[in-house]
């Protein structure tokens, strides 16, 4: 069922939130499409993969879902209008680019070692059942950075030893990608809007190099002349050389790593949601966050042997946020709230967080729009039809 609400962004939401952390918005525009955003929204069930990410164009009227290998296109009025599918990877988080109206997600390989961000120029998805491979619509980018990350011989037998997490190989654990996300450069709070991808890690217990957090930044701004058509047949390596940034977050270990990655604008805070970890030493947090403008300090990735196998190997560290509950054992920050299979914010202190439901060839997903509280126990709170009703009458006086 949908609930068609409007909600603006008001000082009634925005006292809510911790002052020091918002960018007040007053223009126009803005808020008329933030009045057209439904309380909450079912994405439909599905023969697919559980759902993994979702992604919302706030001016152009859509809410888009990625269930692995099926994406989603609805209005804000909860009709479908495409879908598109074909491909046997694995499609990750999501992340709408404004700047060129195009859908950007994480798409994986691991067999062919091939990892990828799917380009898809949704404006031309508008009829159920486009495959991927016969549309031109979907593009893909090889990332390298991640490829030898994952393909990494750590213990120098001269075997890779694949998809398994009992192993030495993979350096940082890696297991991929998956929470993808635009924002600024770490460290700052304006400037270009960089891509931000999040790997996937392994969650095996008996090692110690991981339990960081790692985060690529991309400017995209020219990616056009690496995207290729998707060939599964011949996985394409085309793609940048360079990254624009390597950052690690010690968060200790999760499972699989940044499931949802967010950068929520009027807060200038970086938002990961992961999978609950299973290290005793830490608190397995399920929410953790990055203020935007902390500055990263090179200094030593804890657990991570430098290489000479003396001490620990140094990277551009960033501090988790400083608020959310507190580990008085090993000092970490952040919230126990399932965030792991959506998290999008809209503006104003407003996100839509999805939970999925449903089991083998009737996968659903329903998101709803919270607003955040800034309570370390209960960090987001459900928009209520009366508090929006406030909202709208507020929003009408001069």
């Amino acid at each position: 069922m949908i609930i068609a609400g409007m909600v603006l962004a008001t000082a009634a939401v925005v006292a809510m939130l911790p002052s020091q952390a918002l960018a007040a918005t007053t223009d126009r525009s803005d808020q008329q499409a933030l009045a057209r955003l439904p309380l909450s929204q079912n994405g439909g069930t599905w023969d697919s993969g559980h759902v993994q990410g979702v992604a919302v164009d706030i001016e152009g009227g859509h809410v888009y879902y990625s269930f692995t290998n099926l994406l989603a296109k609805y209005d804000l009025d909860g009709r479908l209008i495409g879908t598109l599918g074909g491909w046997t990877g694995h499609l990750g988080d999501l992340a709408f680019n404004p700047a060129d109206g195009k859908l950007y997600g994480s798409l994986e390989y691991k067999a062919d070692q091939a990892f990828y961000i799917a380009v898809i120029d949704v404006a031309g998805l508008d009829r159920i059942g486009v495959k991927a491979g016969e549309s031109a619509l979907f593009q893909t980018v090889h990332l390298a950075e991640v490829a030898r990350d994952y393909a990494a011989d750590m213990d120098g037998d001269g075997r890779f030893d694949g998809d398994v997490a009992e192993t030495p190989d993979h350096r940082y654990g890696a297991s991929g990608i998956d929470g993808v996300a635009f924002g600024p450069r770490f460290g700052r709070t304006d400037g270009p809007a960089l891509l931000t991808v999040a790997y996937g890690v392994y969650g095996d217990v008996t090692r110690s190099d991981n339990d960081h957090q790692v985060l690529l930044q991309y400017d995209v701004a020219d990616w056009d002349r690496y995207a290729r058509p998707l060939s599964e047949a011949e996985p394409h390596r085309s793609g940048p050389v360079a990254i624009d940034g390597k950052y690690f977050v010690r968060t200790g270990n999760t499972t699989y790593g940044v499931q949802n990655l967010a950068y929520d604008e009027a807060a200038r805070r970086w938002f990961m949601g992961v999978y609950q970890g299973r290290k005793s030493a830490f608190p397995n947090y399920l929410l953790f966050a990055v203020e935007a403008g902390a500055q990263p300090v090179r200094s030593d990735l804890i657990g991570v042997p430098g290489p000479t196998g003396e001490g620990w190997e140094q990277g551009l560290v960033l501090p988790l946020a400083e608020d959310g509950l507190e580990d008085p054992v090993t000092g970490l920050r952040g919230w126990r709230w399932k965030a792991d299979v959506g998290l999008e914010p809209v503006g104003h202190g407003l996100f839509y967080l999805a939970t999925n439901s449903g089991g083998k060839g009737r996968q659903a997903a329903d998101i709803v729009l919270m607003r955040w509280t800034s309570d370390p126990q209960a960090p987001f709170a459900p928009v209520s039809a009366d508090e929006q009703a406030r909202i709208l009458a507020r929003s009408a006086t001069p």
